[in-house]
């Protein structure tokens, strides 16, 4: 339930649909059937909470009638649910014929059906409690959360989800889906019940053949086995809504209910690709979606039918080149001798009919299987220990960076080919580069010796020295200190002031504590932004050093992108991508500038949401913990179409190990944005830039500047008057005329309120960046009612602590920023 209402949730578990579509009728004011109580077409029952609704429906393109005869459709609306006399739930139609029961084996009479708000419908003795039926034991094509899909290996039973025939007929379909548990435990979708996907092993955190769960920080399933029931559950259930639909296509699709449009968002989904589908290349055959053919024979093998094979016919699969040698007397030592070895494959799935052997040591798993001949390949797993193989590897996948090592059995002379092949490859590699190396020598410096005789006489923007392009390391004027920039693309003065036309006023885009910005277009025509450091700019080689580490290690699509830098001399330069759209700061308090009438809700939110997310990657997925500490609408660039981009690094902070929090003498930053901890205490964390995210997120909202906004009725800041609106429950009064909706009330209030959290006073009151993202996305419904903002007031104090005349203070119109030490 979302708000109070109920969530549209079309089928559920077992051959009952449990659903909470519109439907015409009228809803009992219980979440229970019981002996006495009828459930006559159209009505329904709601749980407790208001989540699930449980009544007929009808498909699309069809006028048939469902609840729980999926293989026997009504024609008619004239049929009713209600327990039996022995106990059971039936659906009885207008003929008074029994057309689906439970049929459990009960001798209970006084027994009622109940809807629980996790989607399970309960058959249970009302006296005693004790429950009779569940649906969540027998699914039609969906799970959800805290269902559990088990496989009894004592009894066979197990619990399956089908697909439907189509999406206009609930018939069981070709696909099924369940766990099966024999040896390691493994997910399956069978087609006419032959393997067609598989999830691979799983390692008591995740399936290890599921490439997307390695780079997943929630794992939704648990495996437990309990006298012989092996079963897969959510142990982590969130506040949103979540299903698994086996479609009629035989793909598992994650879905997430969104509010906000009133429909499921598809998340994820399985098979993603052709080489998901089970034993696409056949026996001994390895996919790889990123190759194309997208089939090969592991090394090692040729295929079966090399004219098939061509033809992209793999499923007969491949076959040894050369057998095997093994000789267990001769390798009981694990010695290989003239026997066999292993060939090692990285970043694999792993076949299916692993046999396992607990152990924790990885040679263990090669010792074994060196001593037994039929043993063809092993890997290890620190949780499930030895993983053999002895009969055909099927299903064999080659991942992208994650997996596992695969080693193969192989005769040793075919090894010894490979590492004659590899010999022969490296030595060829390494004589071209050899060769290459020379050749760019020579060009080289024929260039410079062109150059020199070019420049000879010129005075006009001359360097006084240039670093040389092979240099790892550029050693600044005066200072000691050496930057890193062997993976940065290294430009010439010459290049940029060719690139500006000697940077010309026509050229320039801002101007601030940095120094200057311009544009320019290199000589194959792309676009860049240039930061030309001023000799006289109070930020010099600390902040340029500083800047130049940190985003050279950065890549998110919502932070700016570097392209190089340049050194020569006392010219100090850093490159950009060039941004179409200028800056936040242009964009919103720029009354002149058409973009205001471009900006509407839409296109703010997702500018927000882009803050959120690059903030989020600094903060927590990046690989290193930064904070920002300057974080302002002139900083927050727009591409073409609109995509929000934090840049300028100059005052960023890398924190290491657990800190959370540090304390500095050498406050920097804008007045206006700071948190009040760290204006007043130098005191600086995730929250700092947490506050500086909520004040710009009102300066969205409002398309006023925090530092130059004051209401002389109420003698409030921008802070203290979405303050007072809001708590006066009149936020829409507080948000820019532009985009004042009606419609959009709930969505721009929701979002001053995240806002007004953000900017409380002390820091833990404030929420994280993931939590902020969550409420924005309304993940989190229910919001905490945020304290009154410290500033409410207008502080007087902005001007006085600033070291620029107040006609100097307004927006920057540059569209790469530029931060001063002082308040602007």
């Amino acid at each position: 339930m979302m708000n109070g209402k109920i969530i549209p949730l079309f089928v559920l578990h077992f051959i009952l649909f449990v659903i909470c579509v519109p439907l015409m009728g009228f809803s009992i004011a219980t979440d229970t059937i019981s002996s006495n109580l009828f459930l006559k077409d159209p009505d329904t029952i709601v749980s407790s909470g208001n989540v699930f609704k449980l009544g007929f429906f009808t498909p699309e393109n069809t006028t048939n009638r469902y609840l729980a005869n999926r293989d026997k459709p009504l024609k008619d609306s004239s049929n009713t649910v209600t327990i039996s006399k022995n106990g059971n739930l039936v659906l009885i139609d207008g003929r008074n014929q029994t057309v689906w029961s439970t049929n459990a084996k009960t001798s209970h009479v006084n027994t009622i059906l109940r809807i629980q708000d996790n989607g399970n419908l309960i058959l249970l003795d009302n006296a005693t409690g004790i429950i009779i039926w569940e649906s969540f034991s027998h699914p039609t094509n969906t799970f959800l959360p805290t269902s559990k899909v088990f496989d009894n290996l004592n009894t066979g039973e197990k619990t399956l989800a089908s697909s439907w025939k189509n999406g206009s007929d609930p018939v069981v379909g070709s696909f099924t889906s369940g766990l099966q548990a024999l040896n390691i435990p493994q997910l399956f979708i069978w087609k006419n019940r032959l393997p067609y996907w598989r999830s691979g092993q799983w390692n008591g955190q995740i399936f290890i053949g599921i490439k997307d769960a390695y780079h997943s920080n929630i794992h939704y399933i648990l495996v437990d086995n309990h006298a012989g029931i092996i079963y897969i559950t959510d142990y982590n259930p969130t506040s949103v809504l979540m299903k698994f639909t086996l479609n009629s296509s035989g793909s598992i699709m994650q879905t997430l209910w969104n509010d906000q449009k009133k429909d499921w968002d598809i998340v994820w989904s399985i098979p993603q690709n052709e080489c998901d589908v089970y034993g696409t290349c056949g026996p001994f055959g390895s996919c790889n979606a990123q190759d194309s053919p997208i089939c090969s024979c592991l090394r090692g093998f040729e295929p079966v039918n090399k004219e098939e094979w061509e033809k992209g016919n793999w499923t007969g699969g491949c076959r040894r080149r050369k057998k095997l040698e093994c000789d267990q007397s001769n390798n009981t030592s694990g010695a290989r001798g003239n026997g066999d070895g292993f060939l090692k494959l990285k970043f694999m799935k792993v076949p299916d009919f692993a046999e396992q052997f607990p152990s924790r040591q990885e040679n263990e798993c090669r010792s074994r299987c060196l001593r037994n001949c039929s043993c063809i390949a092993y890997a290890y797993d620190p949780n499930i220990g030895c993983m053999f193989w002895s009969e055909n590897l099927i299903d064999v996948q080659r991942f992208a960076g994650v997996g596992y090592d695969l080693y193969i059995r192989l005769s040793t002379s075919e090894l010894d080919n490979n590492k004659v092949k590899r010999l022969f490859i490296i030595i060829a590699v390494v004589m071209a580069i050899f060769c290459i190396s020379i050749l760019i020598f020579i060009v080289r410096c024929w260039m410079v010796k062109r150059k020199g005789g070019k420049t000879k006489g010129k005075n006009t923007f001359e360097p006084r020295k240039t670093i040389s392009l092979d240099s790892t390391t550029i050693v600044l004027k005066d200072e000691s200190q050496e930057v890193n920039i062997e993976e940065l693309s290294l430009f010439t003065f010459e290049m940029l002031a060719n690139a500006t036309y000697q940077f010309h006023d026509n050229n320039l885009l801002g101007e601030g504590g940095f120094g200057l910005v311009y544009k320019g277009k290199l000589t194959n025509g792309k676009e860049i932004a240039i930061k030309r450091l001023s000799a006289a700019s109070g930020q010099g080689t600390e902040e340029f050093m500083n800047e130049l580490i940190l985003i050279s290690k950065l890549q998110h699509k919502n932070l700016v992108r570097l392209h190089g830098c340049c050194v020569e001399k006392e010219e100090k330069m850093i490159i950009y991508e060039y941004m179409q759209n200028k800056s936040l700061d242009v964009c919103l308090f720029d009354p002149t500038h058409p973009s205001r009438n471009i900006l509407d809700w839409m296109k703010r939110f997702g500018i927000i949401e882009g803050i959120g997310r690059g903030l989020l990657y600094l903060h927590k997925d990046s690989r290193l913990r930064i904070i920002h500490r300057d974080l302002k609408p002139s900083n927050i660039l727009l591409d073409e179409d609109w995509n929000p981009k934090i840049s300028d690094f100059g005052m960023a902070r890398i924190f290491g190990g657990n800190h959370d929090h540090a304390n500095t003498t050498r406050v920097v930053g804008t007045y206006g944005y700071m948190a009040p901890e760290y204006a007043m205490e130098g005191i600086f964390s995730e929250k700092s830039d947490v506050y500086s995210f909520g004040v710009l997120m009102l300066e969205i909202v409002k398309g006023k500047k925090n530092t130059h906004y004051y209401n002389h009725e109420w003698s409030l800041s921008l802070l203290g008057c979405a303050w007072k609106l809001w708590s006066e429950d009149n936020g829409l009064a507080f948000a820019d005329e532009n985009i004042v909706n009606p419609n959009l009330e709930k969505e721009i209030v929701r979002c001053i309120q995240i806002a007004l959290l953000c900017v409380q006073e002390f820091p833990k009151d404030r929420p994280t960046i993931q939590t902020i993202l969550s409420m924005l996305n309304c993940e989190i419904v229910a919001l905490p009612v945020p304290e009154q903002p410290v500033f409410a007031e207008k502080w007087n104090g902005l001007h006085g602590s600033s070291s620029q005349p107040i006609s100097q203070v307004g927006f920057s119109v540059n569209e790469v920023t530029l931060s001063v030490l002082n308040g602007r």
